[in-house]
């Protein structure tokens, strides 16, 4: 079960990552956690992209790949992984493709979170983090009791940088212009699947399974 997960930032495709992860038994992997896994051991990679990311520059594709395919050759990999966060470009994407078939392998799936635009503004502008413990609250759809107040730990609330409206349509934007490619990517190698990403959160979950268990 080798899947990637696809859709817009704040699609919700991270929560139902680690949903799949835990259901099936299989490592949620994001590119964040690699990085910072290698970075914590001193691997020679990891030494690598440390390099990089001391300058403020992007770890380079091939590098990042590198560390992936590393990532994948570890045990908790051999019943499958669910990718996160890469591909986000149709470059990145081939390159992976070549990668897993140098190795005589392949991604099962391909699973869009499909979230309107309209929907992600809405859902992120209207995020609040607590400054104290970092807990996350919704004023429409997961409020707290007291407005501005941490129903966890009695912090204050604030909406973050990334969930203002005018950085949510900058990023929506570079996601159009960027990652979007990718559905029709997938969709030309046969492994796209999309999902109703407006639905319930457990209500998501329960497609995708229907979609892993009816092959």
């Amino acid at each position: 079960m080798k899947i990637v997960m696809l859709g817009a930032p704040g699609a919700g495709k991270g929560t139902q990552a680690k949903q799949i992860a835990a259901k099936y038994g299989v490592p949620h992997i994001s590119t964040g956690d690699i990085f910072r896994a290698n970075l914590k051991a001193g691997t020679e990679l990891g030494l690598k992209a440390k390099t990089y990311m001391d300058q403020g520059q992007l770890v380079p594709d091939s590098l990042t790949l590198e560390l992936i395919m590393d990532r994948f050759g570890n045990d908790d990999c051999r019943n499958g992984y669910v990718l996160d966060g890469f591909p986000r470009t149709i470059p990145q994407a081939e390159a992976l493709t070549r990668a897993l078939e140098e190795k005589n392998d392949k991604l099962d799936y391909a699973i869009n979170v499909d979230v309107p635009d309209s929907n992600i503004i809405d859902r992120m502008s209207g995020r609040r983090a607590c400054l104290k413990c970092g807990g996350t609250f919704h004023v429409k759809y997961n409020p707290t009791k007291k407005e501005g107040i941490c129903d966890l730990c009695g912090g204050e609330l604030v909406i973050r940088d990334d969930d203002k409206p005018e950085i949510v349509n900058k990023r929506l934007v570079a996601y159009h212009e960027q990652t979007q490619p990718l559905i029709d990517y997938y969709e030309k190698e046969g492994i796209l699947k999309n999902v109703d990403g407006t639905q319930d959160v457990n209500k998501v979950f329960e497609d995708i399974c229907d979609i892993l268990e009816n092959k």
